[in-house]
């Protein structure tokens, strides 16, 4: 069983990224517009504190847990939304001291996890590497507009790796939230990381692959980018076709970001 460790640092080392970069900002500038529509910046922190408190209780309670998945099946639309606009009512400095706490709390559940376990979650049941990679996607994500808003840009890391191997792993799950079956056969991926080597997944002489930037298939799986405005290759129809419906996160069909100059 591989080392959960780097991914669990990976997830702090990006969490503490954000956080220096909303730790000093003015009480109106939580308040800027992030390009999730009717989000500000509070509202995308509130939703990681959120996330990261529901994550903790898949881990630590399996009854809460439970609960919190009927209320999410009783409200499918308004859920998450809702969960980030109670948050977003707190003063700036209490949503920032929840987002730590929560997140300090989960890492600390993960690392304490017992080798194979797996916790539930809004999709399939996740081990601990899982549920800290998944949270590293959300954290880089939900970032990526609060950068936006603030009109700042943040280089690509090398732990971007953690995200494309989600977004391939994660692969026939999208075509299921579309109702859609998946392919039989395995897609490979060529992404060229943040460093220029090369990061490969699925089997070499697969026909349907997609080939492009890490950063550029990240934006893709996590609905930060329009395809159209992304440097990837698809060949084959299968891999063309996946690269419209590509989503790394659980629950329904995201919505893509329109591509750049619509409606201008």
């Amino acid at each position: 069983m591989a080392d959960p460790t780097p991914v669990f640092d990976d997830l702090r080392a990006e969490s503490d990224e954000l956080d220096r970069l909303v730790a000093e900002l003015e009480p109106e500038q939580w308040a800027l517009p992030t390009p999730a529509a009717g989000w500000t910046i509070a509202h995308q922190i509130a939703h990681l504190a959120w996330t990261d408190r529901s994550a903790l209780t898949a881990v630590t309670d399996e009854e809460a847990f439970r609960e919190l998945v009927e209320k999410a099946l009783a409200a499918p639309g308004t859920f998450v939304d809702e969960g980030a606009e109670d948050g977003a009512r707190l003063a700036p400095a209490d949503l920032l001291g929840r987002w730590r706490e929560g997140r300090a709390a989960l890492g600390r559940a993960l690392a304490a996890a017992p080798p194979g376990a797996r916790f539930p979650w809004y999709g399939p049941p996740m081990s601990a590497a899982s549920m800290a990679t998944a949270r590293l996607m959300e954290t880089w994500a939900h970032g990526l507009d609060v950068a936006d808003a603030l009109g700042v840009t943040r280089p690509p890391t090398d732990r971007l790796r953690h995200i494309a191997r989600l977004g391939h792993r994660t692969r026939d799950f999208a075509y299921t939230v579309h109702g859609l079956p998946a392919p039989a056969d395995p897609f490979r991926l060529d992404l060229t990381g943040p460093g220029g080597d090369v990061w490969t997944y699925g089997p070499e002489d697969a026909p349907q692959r997609v080939t492009g930037t890490a950063l550029d298939f990240c934006l893709l799986v996590t609905r930060r980018a329009h395809r159209a405005d992304l440097a990837l290759r698809a060949e084959g129809p299968d891999a063309d076709r996946w690269l419209d419906l590509a989503q790394a996160f659980a629950g329904p069909p995201g919505a893509a970001r329109p591509p750049k100059g619509a409606g201008a």
